[in-house]
């Protein structure tokens, strides 16, 4: 495929082999086991009316970067025992596919393949703390993602933007935290992004360095008291728009 047929944010590498190294590095993640399903309530403000995405939460709008605003995110409390939150964002509706995301001659079916992509990875959250604030883990794009590690919220990991940017030295980097939406402009589906937060019966996963998501889903078996989600939806195809 040329590349002159493609559509490409700023600073994102062109070559079709950085965009095809993420489907070998993306394998589906699953939902940590859990203790005979203790339940949280989960929100996700800013929704429209429809439960989609405002564009501020988006890292690639309809013009270029978003603002990659992280939504604000409350939850109930966890039941009796809980000693920290773990807080994940999914969409599990990426292609599996990549050599035809952005192409504006071909549309990516809806029933095409799919596979997961972890957008936010924030662990330790203190067990006092049922809410996020707006932009509490990003506010804006940052040039080669942000600091893993320890924040005011809780200890950072690595979302999977750190796997598909180190593919190209100009825009290598940590990508700790929340880096929000960047679905294919050419995508039929409307994809789905969940937020899962876990109340955890220990007061740190004892993650450290780069940790991801799979990283802390191994990290959770066992330790999850109870969890919730709640989901966006976000596209930039403009039929669905």
């Amino acid at each position: 495929m040329a590349h002159s047929k493609r559509h490409r944010l700023p600073g994102i590498a062109a070559a079709s082999a950085s965009l095809l190294l993420l489907t070998a590095l993306l394998p589906a993640t699953g939902m940590a086991a859990e203790r005979e399903a203790g339940r949280m309530d989960v929100t996700l403000e800013g929704l429209s009316p429809d439960g989609r995405l405002p564009d501020a939460a988006a890292y690639c709008g309809p013009g270029g970067y978003g603002p990659n605003v992280s939504p604000g995110l409350s939850w109930s409390p966890g039941p009796a025992g809980t000693r920290s939150y773990a807080v994940l964002m999914v969409d599990p509706d990426v292609p599996m596919d990549l050599s035809n995301v952005n192409n504006p001659d071909v549309e990516i079916p809806e029933d095409a393949p799919r596979q997961t992509f972890v957008h936010w990875v924030l662990v330790d959250v203190a067990p006092t703390t049922t809410a996020l604030p707006a932009g509490a883990d990003s506010e804006g794009v940052t040039p080669r993602g942000k600091p893993f590690g320890p924040t005011a919220n809780g200890v950072r990991g690595v979302n999977d933007y750190a796997r598909f940017f180190n593919a190209d030295p100009d825009t290598a980097g940590s990508y700790g935290g929340y880096d929000g939406p960047c679905p294919p402009t050419n995508d039929a589906r409307m994809h789905g992004y969940a937020v899962r937060v876990h109340a955890l019966d220990v007061p740190t996963l004892g993650l450290s360095g780069p940790f991801d998501g799979r990283d802390v889903e191994k990290a959770m078996e066992g330790r999850v008291l109870a969890t919730g989600e709640a989901v966006g939806t976000y596209t930039l195809n403009p039929a669905l728009r």
